[in-house]
C-alpha cells in the first residue's frame, strides 16, 4: 500500500523546536520530491517548503524561512520537518506530500499524508 505518514505533532511552547517526521511505504521516498503544507484551523491550506530529489529546498512561505529546515533520510525513507523557534502562528495540521515537482499547489501532489497536529501555545 503506497502511504506517507505523519508524525511528531505535539503541544509546545513559543519558542521551543519540534521534528517532524514523514515516513513512506509502498514506495521509495528518493524518486520524489516531497513537501511539506500546513493547515492553520479557519484557514486554507498553505505551501511551506518542498526539498527536492537532489536535497534542494525551495520556500513556498517566508515566515518559516531560517526557523523550518528539512532533510530527508533515503535509507530510512523519510523526510524531517525541524521546525525551531516556533510562534503561535505556527498553529496547523502539517501535512506531507510526494510528487514529481515542487509546486505550492496541494492538489498537484499525487501522494499525501494524513497530517499531524502542531500546536504552539503557554
Amino acid at each position: 500500500q503506497v502511504q506517507l505518514v505523519e508524525s511528531g505533532g505535539d503541544l509546545v511552547q513559543p519558542g521551543g523546536s519540534l521534528r517532524l517526521s514523514c515516513a513512506a511505504s509502498g514506495f521509495t521516498l528518493d524518486d520524489y520530491n516531497i513537501a511539506w503544507f500546513r493547515q492553520a484551523p479557519g484557514k486554507e491550506r498553505e505551501g511551506a517548503l518542498c526539498i527536492t530529489k537532489s536535497g534542494l529546498t525551495l520556500y513556498y512561505t517566508n515566515s518559516v524561512k531560517g526557523r523550518f529546515t528539512v532533510s530527508r533520510d533515503n535509507a530510512k525513507n523519510t523526510v524531517y520537518l525541524q521546525m525551531n523557534s516556533l510562534k503561535p502562528e505556527d498553529t496547523a495540521d502539517y501535512y506531507c506530500a510526494a510528487g514529481p515537482v515542487c509546486v505550492g499547489f496541494y492538489d498537484r501532489y499525487n501522494i499525501r499524508g494524513q497530517g499531524t497536529q502542531v500546536t504552539v501555545s503557554s
